[in-house]
């Protein structure tokens, strides 16, 4: 009796623990710098990779070359290039060629007329942006992100499957030739920087590639419900690695910094923006805080010796858009991992490639949820069936059990001893009750994981009302739903002897309903069909029980 009542109680508390904790998020979002703190001394440190140590040279002579070193009279010829493609409105700065805002148009493969767009690169209130150059000795301004460049392509709409946009800098001895590349159908963009030596002399230039983030939250993001937002690095000695931006403001970004692989990116809920460099290519990987609410992550490649007139090439690849795992996987090792399932990784994963796998059929997430729940219930369905059938003896031997409670009073020890060898003697479970519930938590938690990290079911919809699997019911007739068949759930169940027990088991529905009324509809879904499988498995085990009963009677 105490095992059951302390089973019912870690449930309970961590009920209440979820409630809570979803509440927290709701109150107290995170606080966002004014835009007036936010801006001040952003234009002169805005993205200057000034403390990456060179891998071709001391680290004092890379932060000298990778100053801002950009001209008055250049600078004021800098313009805005607006880039368009299927997927994509890309804004390039001629000031470093970088990519200084994205705004990606998304479909979902059940409505594809319905374009929704949503911006991930951004240079206005929010910082988001992503950037390139050269570095090299102390005395030598190569082209970098303060350079003035020109655009040397032509084209700014995509009428092929493919679009090129060139830009062109020369500075102290070499020219930066940066094309990128964009694919139909794709968020992936191919970036070759060809670096020639136009000088009379040897040059050895080092490449770096940056993301640069402030610390604001993601736009779109929820209240109920907190995802990761910040860095994250993959390489194959130390795998994947995040890090938040209090990592950085506490000097504790803990990360590889010498590899000959990996990449580098910024990860929201839903999105990410990855740079991926060439393999095989020894890189030093940096993260640091720029100004006050400002901050990058950098990897840095030595490119060798150019002697005169030669040129020597780099390749990378460039990702800004959602966390599609699968392309991602296709892209390079391990990116498929900005999809944060956190500490259920194991479990969550192969439940959403199974997902997958039933949505290639279905073609609706809502529906593959529901048929994901059968499955479930049916592989449970000897655990369950055990509880129920000890559960409905329970039902069975009640007058029985409330006799002995009359016999023996407040007699505790007496009581559960009386109690224990009924148990026994009808192979009666006590825990009965609980293990449905207790079966279902893992699993619940699971979900939960997949459903909040996973952009597939962004904007997913069901049928009727519920056109976002990802966010809670709109109208809250789901959670609504949930709370009535788990209160009929328990009604079905007998009381327990125990009141402490009772009144925990009639509370147990507000508790989970209060939760759902915040959870996506998705999960929400999930449990509602539980419920009603449970429901509908428990009657017909109880009559068929019934049934047995008097069969024997009439023997």
């Amino acid at each position: 009796m105490d095992t059951r009542r302390s089973i019912l109680w870690m449930i309970f508390v961590f009920s209440l623990f979820m409630i809570w904790n979803s509440w927290m998020s709701y109150n107290n979002p995170p606080v966002q710098q004014s835009t007036e703190q936010q801006q001040n001394g952003l234009q002169a440190d805005l993205a200057t990779p000034n403390s990456i140590p060179s891998a071709a040279t001391d680290a004092n002579s890379a932060h000298a070359a990778m100053s801002d070193t950009g001209n008055s009279e250049a600078a004021t010829e800098q313009e805005i290039i607006t880039i368009n493609t299927d997927v994509f409105t890309i804004l390039f700065d001629t000031k470093g060629a970088q990519v200084v805002g994205a705004k990606l148009h998304l479909v979902r493969p059940e409505d594809p007329e319905n374009v929704q767009d949503f911006v991930l690169l951004d240079d206005g209130q929010t910082v988001y942006t992503v950037q390139s150059g050269l570095v090299g000795p102390a005395g030598k301004n190569y082209p970098n992100q303060n350079t003035l460049f020109r655009m040397v392509s032509d084209e700014t709409e995509m009428s092929g499957d493919t679009l090129d946009v060139v830009f062109e800098a020369e500075e102290d001895g070499l020219q930066l030739r940066r094309t990128y590349t964009f694919h139909r159908g794709t968020f992936k963009i191919d970036v070759n920087d060809s670096v020639s030596n136009i000088s009379e002399e040897p040059q050895s230039p080092s490449i770096y590639l940056q993301i640069t983030r402030d610390n604001h939250d993601a736009p779109g993001g929820t209240y109920f419900y907190n995802t990761f937002n910040g860095f994250a690095m993959y390489t194959d000695q130390e795998r994947f690695e995040k890090i938040s931006f209090s990592d950085i403001d506490k000097n504790n970004a803990s990360h590889a910094n010498q590899a000959n692989d990996g990449w580098i990116s910024f990860i929201q809920h839903f999105f990410v923006t990855a740079w991926v460099p060439e393999e095989g290519k020894d890189r030093h990987y940096d993260v640091r805080k720029i100004s006050n609410n400002l901050y990058a992550m950098s990897t840095i490649e030595p490119l060798g010796t150019i002697q005169p007139q030669s040129t020597i090439s780099s390749n990378s690849v460039l990702w800004v858009g959602p966390q599609d795992q699968q392309q991602l996987s296709e892209i390079s090792t391990g990116l498929d991992l900005v999809v944060d399932y956190g500490w259920l990784t194991i479990i969550a994963k192969p439940m959403f490639n199974f997902m997958t796998w039933l949505y290639s059929f279905i073609g609706n997430w809502g529906w593959t949820i529901v048929v994901l729940t059968i499955i479930i219930k049916i592989v449970l369905y000897p655990l369950s069936a055990a509880s129920y059938r000890s559960m409905a003896r329970m039902k069975h031997v009640g007058p029985r059990m409330q006799a002995l409670k009359e016999k023996y009073g407040d007699d505790r020890q007496k009581l559960n001893a009386a109690m224990m060898e009924l148990y026994r003697t009808e192979k009666i479970n006590p825990m009965g009750g609980c293990l449905p519930i207790v079966l279902q938590i893992p699993i619940f938690l699971t979900l939960y994981r997949v459903i909040l990290a996973s952009v597939e079911l962004r904007g997913a919809p069901w049928i009727l009302w519920i056109q976002d699997l990802a966010v809670a019911d709109p109208y809250f007739i789901l959670p609504a739903i949930m709370t009535a068949t788990m209160f009929l759930q328990f009604k079905l169940n007998p009381t327990p002897p125990d009141p402490m027990q009772a009144r925990i088991m009639m509370i147990m529905p507000l508790v989970f309903g209060a939760m759902m009324f915040m959870f996506p509809s998705g999960l929400v879904l999930y449990w509602v069909v539980n419920n009603i499988l449970s429901i509908a498995q428990q009657q017909f085990i109880t009559r068929r029980l019934a049934k047995v009963a008097n069969d024997d009677k009439m023997k």
